[in-house]
Order: structure tokens, then C-alpha cells, then sequence
């Protein structure tokens, strides 16, 4: 399942994630991986999330994230949750030019059982249909 935290820059969706990576982390069966491009929110999150900043792994472009999180759903099939902060500035493009790896992390989450979260700074009404389905 994909989940999408939207609004406008500032509106506080990185907040709200965290919320729900840390509200997750106790009692969470499986493991729980929070990536961004900051380390900014690295002490907000609970120690039982694996913290990710793309920096630290050279991550730059739609193709390079979606291979980092496939690469995250192989290495071990405990993943329960995976958070992606920003999706479209790691990405480096604009969020309606993101389908292709909308679709794969939706590939990715429903043949693995993993519930992935996303922000999207964009208001609701403004959504792609590709990213409007799982607000």
C-alpha cells in the first residue's frame, strides 16, 4: 500500500511523517527504513527507524531512488515500512513526471507487503491521477 502525505512547503508533511514513522516503530513487526536527502530530521526519528539519507549513497534521479528502494525491499524481506520524504527533490524532476516510479513503488510495495509512505508538495487538488489515487 502507498500512503501520500501532501500540501505546500512548509505545511509540515515532514512532520507528520516522522510522526508516523516513530507512531509505527513500536510495534512494528517487521523493519522500518526513512529516507531522505537531509540530515536535518535524523534525532527526531525513533532509534528502531533506519535512518537513510541519499547523500551518504550518491542517489540522484528518479531511476537511482526507485533502484535504492527496490534494493532496500531485497536485502531482507522483514521491510514493513519504508518512508520517503521529498520524493520529487530526490528525484530531481516535478512530481507529474513522476509515473514510472509511482508505479514501481507501488509494484514494489504490494508484491512485498510493504506499506510505503510518501510527501508530495503539492495541494490535493493539484495531485497527478497517478499520486491522487493513494491520497
Amino acid at each position: 500500500m502507498i500512503k501520500i502525505i501532501y500540501g505546500s512547503k512548509g505545511e509540515g508533511k515532514t512532520k507528520k511523517l516522522i510522526e508516523a514513522a516513530n507512531g509505527n516503530a513500536g510495534g512494528a513487526k517487521g523493519l522500518s527504513v526513512f529516507i531522505t536527502d537531509t540530515k536535518r530530521y535524523m534525532y527526531d526519528l525513533a532509534r528502531e527507524v533506519r535512518f537513510i539519507d541519499v547523500k551518504d549513497w550518491a542517489i540522484a534521479g528518479e531511476d537511482a531512488l526507485c533502484g535504492f528502494v527496490k534494493g532496500i525491499a531485497a536485502c531482507n524481506g522483514d521491510n514493513e515500512y519504508i518512508y520517503i520524504d521529498g520524493i520529487a527533490r530526490i528525484a530531481g524532476k516535478e512530481l507529474d513526471g513522476l509515473g514510472g516510479i509511482f508505479y514501481m513503488l507501488d509494484k514494489i510495495s504490494n508484491d512485498n507487503g510493504i506499506t510505503i509512505t510518501i510527501t508530495c508538495s503539492c495541494a490535493k487538488e493539484e495531485l497527478p491521477d497517478f499520486i491522487a489515487k493513494y491520497a
